[in-house]
C-alpha cells in the first residue's frame, strides 16, 4: 500500500512519542484512533519491536511482548534500580510473584475479567505473598525441581528469599542493615509498579491497580498461553487442597446424615 507523507509523518511522529516514554495522549491518541492508516502504521512500527499498544482512556501506550525487546526492562536494570546492590535472580522472580499474588488479589479467579476491590492494604498484601509461599511448601523438594524446569523459576530459591527476610517492621530497632524486611521489600515492589503506571497508592498504605493494568491483565494476563501457567501452578494447588477439603466435609456429612 502507497502511503502520502503526511500520513507517515504523522504516524511516525506518534510512535518516536511512544518510543521515548512509552505513552501519548489526547491529540495524538485521537489522531491514532480515529485515522485507519495512521493506526495501521503506528502498530506495524510497534510491532516491528516486539510490542503491542493498548489503549487506555485518552492514552495510548508502548507495551513490550517479549524480553528481547528493545523496550523491555532488564533483569539487571530491574535489579539495580528496585532491589539490592546484592540482589541476584531470585529476588527479582519474588518480586514478580509479589505481583501476581497484588494483582490476583483482586480478582476472584484468574480468569476473572474484572476487578473484585478497590485497593489492598500493605498488610493483606504481604499476608497474600507468604499464602504463595506456602503454597509452594507444600510440593516436596523433587517435585519442585522438576516445576523449576518447567517455568524456569527457581521456586525453592524463591521460598527462601521470602524465609531468609526480617518480618518486623520497618521501625523496629533492633533491625540490622543487612536486613530486608518483608515491607520494605513490598514497598520496593511498589515503587516499581507505581514508576511504570501499573499501580496508583490511594492512602498511606492502600494501592489500588491503574486503568492500564486492568486493560493488559484482560488482553494478555489471565490468557495460559501467555502467563505459560505460571498462575495456574501458584493457584491450582491451593484449589485442589480446598476441593479435597470439601469433598471430604461432604462425605463426612452424609455419614453422619
Amino acid at each position: 500500500m502507497n502511503y502520502e507523507n503526511e500520513t507517515v509523518m504523522s504516524a511516525f511522529s506518534i510512535y518516536t512519542e511512544l518510543s521515548r516514554s512509552g505513552v501519548v495522549e489526547q491529540e495524538a491518541h485521537k489522531q491514532y484512533m480515529s485515522d485507519d492508516l495512521i493506526r495501521g502504521l503506528v502498530d506495524q512500527f510497534a510491532s516491528a519491536v516486539d510490542c503491542t499498544l493498548i489503549s487506555v482512556g485518552d492514552q495510548l501506550h508502548l507495551i513490550p511482548r517479549v524480553r528481547f525487546s528493545p523496550f523491555h526492562i532488564s533483569n539487571e536494570a530491574m535489579k539495580k534500580t528496585y532491589l539490592r546492590s546484592q540482589a541476584v535472580n531470585a529476588d527479582l522472580y519474588l518480586m514478580y510473584v509479589a505481583i501476581i499474588a497484588l494483582i490476583g488479589s483482586f480478582y476472584d479467579s484468574y480468569q476473572s475479567l474484572e476487578p473484585t476491590r478497590d485497593f489492598i492494604v500493605t498488610d493483606e498484601w504481604i499476608a497474600l505473598v507468604q499464602e504463595r509461599i506456602d503454597t509452594l511448601k507444600e510440593h516436596d523438594p523433587e517435585q519442585l525441581r522438576q516445576y523449576e524446569k518447567q517455568f524456569s523459576y527457581n521456586w525453592a530459591a524463591i521460598v527462601e528469599k521470602w524465609d531468609a527476610m526480617d518480618d518486623l517492621k520497618e521501625t523496629a530497632k533492633r533491625q540490622s542493615g543487612n536486613t530486608i524486611s518483608r515491607l520494605s521489600f513490598i514497598d520496593s515492589v511498589r515503587r516499581f509498579l507505581l514508576d511504570q503506571n501499573l499501580a496508583e497508592q490511594v492512602g498511606e498504605v492502600e494501592t489500588a491497580l491503574t486503568e492500564k493494568t486492568k486493560v493488559i491483565v484482560q488482553r494478555f494476563f489471565m490468557e495460559l498461553d501467555t502467563n505459560r501457567g505460571i498462575l495456574q501452578f501458584l493457584y491450582h494447588f491451593e484449589t485442589d487442597k480446598k476441593d479435597a477439603e470439601y469433598t471430604t466435609e461432604v462425605k463426612n456429612d452424609a455419614v453422619d446424615l
